[in-house]
This record gives structure tokens, C-alpha cells and sequence, in this order.
């Protein structure tokens, strides 16, 4: 691994520490990471631009570069004096819509000064990755003016030999001035979402209307009829996953069990989303039979431990007579027993529920399969997903001819308020205590790996702490609030769930799940600690 010299400032010193802890590696490659979509309409963007034009132009016919990331570390926009180092950046990937953390991309003028909230020079072989060290750079945090967030970075790049002290006045005057604009783009940006939400309200009439944004919020009468604090996190959960260009349409399901349909519509350059709600969606096939009048038919449950696939068995049972056996009993009666008490009970007529089939030994779900062949019972079987059974179980579960998949946790992140008050009120807690809408917000950044069981099990340990009044953020249980991160889209949580199964098809090997998901076993370190994955 490459050294650095022991004369290096202590800056420096402590982000490669950072750096070597995250697992990169100094010759990884910084191209590796995915690159992402950029909202060019955002507060950020509309306030830089003219800023960034002016630079571009007092630097035309230099060796400078001109790089813009936002609040998440991605690059949002990227101006170059000269165009011959353009694909010399490129080539170290150097594009919009790449993140650039620390434990991507190494010690550089963006990540580092991400890291410390300040303005860093990072010159040459200060630059933790060996691809980066052919470059100079000073970072300088662009901070709003009144909320003291960090809103981005604004960098200069240049390769080293065109190293100039005076980067970092010229770059300080110009975040500075991004700064200032920014305050003034956030008059107009309320300016915006309030006449968006005054048009709405004019368009919907009587029907409710809301405006939601980081720090701001808007209703007309009808929605504060129907809303709770707890819807907010809902909706702003539904805000970050609207897409940038079009209107779309949910059906949502508020706090008080109410469900209707909204359309969803982003406030350009405002950060803020534009809620109008309808009347409550047309009847349609639920996941559910809905009762005794449902088709007789055997019926496979699949989903991950704590989806609830008992609670959907029993919904589909419903008021038949039925036989419960779970797989987890073999080792208790043996192979050959439970297998006997299964057939004679398949042989009659009722229901026969089989719980976590995918529990069953290879031999013993091979028999379990003939069986249902000649089965005079309805069948319902509860598995894992079926991507991760192995034949024999595969084989077995195939006889089920209605199938219900339950969507893991993580997958619904919308439904985590009203799914918390439902559990409030399972525990006889519901009119002592409520979740604030912060509360919700740092429950909704979980990964729940656990699903419903977890979720239960946090609101339980929450309400045994608050008997009375708001559960705050304070409240929960340490390992429910110490990752508050904003929710995955939906990119994100897909390549997070990949590899969480490499990793669990491999044991745990890291070498090998980077082989199998065909990246390099940095980007795996870099998505490992970014996913928060243990």
C-alpha cells in the first residue's frame, strides 16, 4: 500500500486512516461507482448556475476544471477551461451524477471536505487513490446562509503542475456567492411552492391539498381534516420517489387507516412536492382470499422471516377447520413422524397449512411433494421467497396453484406510519401515546431486515419507554435511531438487496460475492458501509 509522507498535514493523515479503515484500496478504481440521476432543477442548481457561469468564463483557455457536487456528494455539474481535460477526468471518473465519499473515491477535495464541513486543498500525491494523484483540487462547502446545512461542494480542479495558490480565495468568493443566492432562491422557491399549492387548491376545490418540502409544509382545510402528523413522514417518503419530469399516481394509505388516491407532482426547483387527493380507489383483487366465499384452491404465502405469513395463512384459512404443521417441528417429532401426521391429514377433506416448507429437509420435501399429488385437502404453504429455494422445495411449493408474495419491509417503507399506529394499537397504547413525525421518519431509514417482527418489536420497546405523550426519536431503541439516512430509491435498494443475497449465497466471503455480482471487491466494501449491510 502506497505511504504517506510523514510531513503530509494532519488533515490529510487522518482522511487516509478513514479511507484504509472503509476497506479502498489506493489502486481501486473510482469509476466503479454507479452514476445517478441529477435534478438540474434543484435550489442548489438554479442558484450555482450563473455563479458557475461566470467562472466558467474568467477560466476559458485555462487548465481548470469547475466541478459542482450536492448534498449527497454527487456530481451535479462540471465545466472545463480547457476541453483536452475533460477526458482525463472522465477517464478517472470524474461525471454527473457520480458520488464522490471518502470511502468511494478515496482523499480528494470533495469527499474529504464533505467529511469535515470545511474548505481542503488536496495537491498531488495527497490524493489517497494512485488514478487522482495527477491532479490538484480545493474543495470549499457551499452552506445555506440560514440553516448552516451543507448544500454541496464546489471544487476546482487542475492537473498538478498547474497548482496556483490562488484556488482557494477564487473558489471561496465564488461558494460564498452561491451561498448568497441561495438565500434569495429560497424566498423564491416558498415564493413557488406557495402559488403551486394556491393552484392546486383552486383546481382540486374541495378536495385536500398538501405541500411538502424539507422544511416546509402547506394544507388546505380538507387535508388538515384528514391528515396526522404521522402522515408527514409518509409523505415525504412518496415525495423523494416521484420522479423529476411527470405527474404520477398513489394510492395512500394515511395513519388513520383511510386509504386514497393522490397524485404526486415535484415543484421544480423547490425541493417540494405538490399533493392533491382523490376519493378512495375503485375496489380491485387483493393479495388476500376474502373469505369463506373465496375459490377453493391450494395457495402458496412466500416472503422473508417476519413478513407476516402466518397472519396472511390464517387471513386465508379464514373460518375453515384446518391442521397447522411447521416444518421447524421436525426436529423436535422426527422425519418420519410428522411426515405420517401430514399425510393422513392431507388425505381428508379441510385445510391443511404447512408453514416454512423451505425448513423441510431435501428427503423429506421430495415426500412432502408426492403427497400433495394426491392431496383431498386445500392446501396453503408459507415459504421463503422462491428465488432462494432449492429445487426439491422449488418442486414442492410448485403445486400451489394461487400464489400471495409479501414485500419485505423495506419495500414499503410508505406504509411504516400507519403500520406503526396499527401496532399502538394491538398493544391498547393507541390513545396514550403517538410517534412524532420524526420519530416515524428516523423508523422509516431502517432496514428491517427483521421486517414486521423488527417493527414490533421497536414500537413495543418505544411504548414501554413513553406510556404517555410523543414518542421522540430519544425514545427509541439505540439501534432504531442512530441510522436516520434518507430513504433508498429504488435503484439503490435493489442493488443493496443484491448484495445482500450474494453475501448470503457466499457465507459471508466478500471475494466471492464481489465475483459473483461481477464488481470489484472495493465497490462491495464502498456498498457494504454506504447500505449500512453488517
Amino acid at each position: 500500500m502506497t505511504e504517506l509522507d510523514n510531513s503530509s498535514r494532519p488533515l490529510i493523515a487522518q482522511s487516509w486512516q478513514r479511507v484504509a479503515m472503509s476497506g479502498l484500496f489506493p489502486g481501486a478504481s473510482v469509476d466503479a461507482a454507479a452514476i445517478e440521476e441529477v435534478d438540474r432543477r434543484s435550489r442548489l442548481m438554479v442558484a450555482a448556475t450563473p455563479v458557475l457561469d461566470e467562472m466558467a468564463g474568467e477560466l476559458e483557455g485555462t487548465g481548470f476544471a469547475v466541478l459542482l457536487a450536492d448534498r449527497n456528494a454527487r456530481l451535479v455539474d462540471l465545466r472545463y477551461g480547457e476541453r483536452q481535460l475533460q477526458p482525463k477526468l472522465e477517464k478517472v471518473g470524474t461525471v454527473a451524477g457520480r458520488r464522490f465519499l471518502e470511502e468511494t473515491t478515496g482523499t480528494n477535495s470533495i469527499a474529504t471536505a464533505f467529511e469535515l464541513r470545511r474548505g481542503l486543498a488536496v495537491r498531488g500525491e495527497e490524493h489517497y487513490i494512485e488514478a487522482l494523484k495527477k491532479f490538484s483540487c480545493y474543495g470549499q462547502p457551499v452552506v445555506n446562509p440560514v440553516t448552516r446545512r451543507v448544500e454541496g461542494v464546489l471544487d476546482i480542479t487542475c492537473l498538478s503542475e498547474d497548482d496556483s495558490p490562488l484556488l482557494a480565495p477564487f473558489v471561496i468568493r465564488a461558494a460564498r456567492q452561491i451561498g448568497e443566492r441561495l438565500l434569495e432562491e429560497s424566498r423564491q422557491a416558498e415564493l413557488r411552492i406557495f402559488r403551486s399549492f394556491q393552484d392546486a387548491t383552486v383546481r382540486a376545490r374541495t378536495r385536500p391539498v398538501i405541500a411538502i418540502g424539507d422544511d416546509i409544509l402547506l394544507a388546505n382545510t380538507a387535508a388538515v381534516q384528514i391528515l396526522e402528523p404521522a402522515d408527514h413522514a409518509l409523505l415525504r417518503a412518496l415525495a423523494v420517489e416521484a420522479p423529476l419530469d411527470r405527474e404520477i399516481t398513489h394510492d395512500v394509505q394515511l395513519s388513520a387507516g383511510r386509504l386514497l388516491t393522490a397524485s404526486v407532482l415535484r415543484i421544480p426547483g423547490s425541493g417540494a412536492a405538490l399533493f392533491t387527493f382523490g376519493a378512495e380507489p375503485t375496489a380491485r383483487a387483493t393479495t388476500l382470499p376474502p373469505g369463506p366465499s373465496a375459490p377453493i384452491g391450494s395457495v402458496l404465502i412466500t416472503g422473508e422471516p417476519g413478513t407476516g405469513r402466518t397472519t396472511t395463512a390464517r387471513a386465508a384459512a379464514a373460518d375453515e377447520t384446518s391442521a397447522w404443521f411447521d416444518a421447524a417441528q421436525v426436529a423436535e417429532c422426527g422425519s418420519r413422524r410428522w411426515s405420517e401426521q401430514v399425510r393422513s391429514r392431507l388425505a381428508e377433506p379441510g385445510c391443511v397449512v404447512l408453514e416454512a416448507v423451505d425448513l423441510l429437509p431435501s428427503s423429506l420435501a421430495r415426500r412432502t411433494a408426492e403427497d400433495l399429488r394426491a392431496a383431498r385437502a386445500r392446501v396453503i404453504v408459507t415459504s421463503a421467497p422462491l428465488d432462494d429455494l432449492p429445487p426439491e422445495h422449488a418442486a414442492l411449493v410448485s403445486h400451489c396453484a394461487k400464489r400471495i408474495e409479501l414485500a419485505p419491509l423495506r419495500h414499503r417503507r410508505p406504509e411504516i406510519p400507519a403500520l406503526v399506529n396499527k401496532m399502538l394499537a394491538d398493544l391498547g397504547a393507541a390513545t396514550q401515546v403517538r410517534f412524532t413525525p420524526a420519530a416515524l421518519e428516523a423508523l422509516a431509514g431502517q432496514q428491517w431486515t427483521g421486517n414486521l417482527r423488527e417493527l414490533h418489536t421497536a414500537v413495543r420497546a418505544a411504548a414501554a419507554v413513553r406510556s404517555v405523550g410523543d414518542i421522540t426519536v430519544g425514545d427509541l431503541p439505540e439501534q432504531w435511531r442512530g441510522r436516520m439516512t434518507r430513504p433508498l430509491t429504488a435503484l439503490e435498494q435493489a442493488e443493496r438487496d443484491a448484495i445482500v443475497k450474494a453475501l448470503k449465497d457466499v457465507g459471508g466471503n466478500k471475494k466471492a460475492a464481489a465475483l459473483q455480482l461481477g464488481i470489484s471487491r472495493t465497490t462491495l466494501y464502498r456498498a457494504i458501509r454506504l447500505y449500512g449491510i453488517i
